[in-house]
């Protein structure tokens, strides 16, 4: 399922781009990635996480830092100026009904988490992917004289920046490890043995500085981006068990039953995104991306569709069966177009029959699939009688399956008075 866009504005009012992941279904709690220092958040360990975070029920936030990526202002603050971008993230995603329990921080992202957390009271857990142990192991990685005044080009991995002398006297300001040691946050560090760009000492001198709860789960053999998918999928996986213990997960308040009702409720995920709750199913639905949704479930109109396919589907099997018929497969294919003016709404629906059929039975299954339940509510008519409701909304029971049973039942022993309909029981 596709992120979508999340912009806020840091302290110094610079607008910051950033991109929410929530997964197929509403999360149980809120993250935010912290990038590495030649990344922005369209990395693969930043992509790939956040997504499969979102994808175990923990949404992300990954945004990029002041100047970098799609974001506003000028890059090189140091440390100092990424703490800052968390800190604002945190409580943009607050503002937003989100509130973020874990700070997720790869390579130098990892040393900003780190600094950030004690200034973010909503902050359970803390976990660091290839992370140093101090600021200033950022400066071995830097080519060029940053002694001098005013901003001068560096490369760093192969990219361009300017930075100057503020750069590093801001790092050099930063006591990582009195930070780590007074965090009272839960921590976990991931990191690579054989990582080259950050050393496995420095998550070795993390380990030590930390109190507990403190834990330490190796990436064998990842590199230190983490440009292997496997890698980012475990790294996401480990990190998702291990906040279990330590989130605070909203659970569904639990009212009075509703009987023979669907539920639907926003999930805060987007502009339009809904979990549907029919008997046992939960499910999300949505809007196409073009229309301001996330694309992360069907339509209502896709689901009017579905519940015609649905039911004549079943329609179509439960006569073939009654009739001993050598009914193979069932497959619908409906499509709506829209009323206008001059036109009604209209469903088109194609229907596909397989199986040792002639033609007189392939005619009367697509006659009956005209007389299906939901065919005919469409065509019939129906009332639709709305109210107001006091909250909270109820946790709704199943949908009574046996009235949907008894007039497709009906449906299809319309004509055929002589062939006794099966008991629900047994179908």
């Amino acid at each position: 399922m596709p992120g979508v866009k999340f912009e806020f504005e840091n302290a110094a009012g610079r607008r910051l781009s950033g991109v929410l992941e929530t997964g197929p279904r509403p999360p149980r709690a809120f993250a935010v990635f912290a990038h590495c220092f030649t990344c922005d958040k369209r990395s693969h360990a930043a992509v790939r996480v956040s997504r499969a975070l979102a994808e175990r029920g923990i949404g992300v936030l990954r945004f990029d830092f002041t100047g970098l990526g799609e974001s506003e202002g000028d890059f090189g603050g140091g440390l100092s100026s990424d703490v800052a971008d968390i800190v604002a993230a945190v409580e943009a995603m607050g503002a937003a009904g989100h509130e973020v329990q874990i700070l997720i921080g790869h390579s130098f992202g990892g040393a900003a988490v780190l600094a950030a957390a004690g200034r973010c009271d909503s902050v359970r857990a803390v976990a660091v992917i290839n992370a140093p142990a101090d600021a200033e192991h950022v400066l071995k990685h830097i080519e060029g004289d940053l002694n001098g005044e005013g901003r001068v080009p560096v490369e760093v991995a192969g990219r361009r920046f300017e930075l100057g002398a503020g750069f590093v006297r801001d790092l050099s300001g930063h006591d990582q490890k009195a930070r780590i040691a007074r965090l009272h946050r839960a921590l976990l560090i991931l990191h690579a043995p054989r990582d080259e760009v950050v050393g496995i000492d420095n998550a070795t001198e993390i380990f030590i500085a930390a109190r507990h709860p403190k834990s330490f789960v190796s990436l064998d053999d990842a590199d230190h981006l983490l440009t292997e998918r496997a890698d980012s999928d475990y790294a996401a996986g480990v990190i998702a068990a291990w906040a279990e213990r330590y989130v605070e997960a909203e659970e569904p308040t639990a009212a009075p039953r509703a009987p023979d009702a669907v539920r639907v409720e926003e999930t805060g995920g987007g502009k339009f995104q809904v979990e549907v709750q029919a008997g046992p199913a939960r499910f999300l639905a949505d809007e196409p991306v073009e229309v301001g949704g996330l694309d992360s479930g069907p339509s209502p109109y896709d689901l009017l569709g579905a519940a015609l396919g649905a039911c004549t589907a079943m329609t179509c099997r439960l006569y073939a069966d009654r009739k001993g018929w050598p009914l193979d497969r069932v497959t619908v294919e409906v499509s709506h177009k829209a009323r206008t003016a001059q036109t009604k709404d209209r469903f088109r629906r194609e229907v596909g029959l397989e199986g040792d059929l002639d033609a007189e039975q392939r005619q009367r299954l697509i006659e009956i699939a005209e007389k299906c339940p939901v065919h005919r509510t469409l065509t019939e008519g129906a009332e639709v009688a709305t109210e107001a409701r006091a909250e909270p909304a109820p946790v709704v029971a199943a949908t009574d399956a046996g009235e949907h049973f008894d007039r497709m039942t009906e449906a299809c022993a319309d004509d055929d008075p002589s062939t006794p309909c099966p008991d629900p029981a047994g179908a």
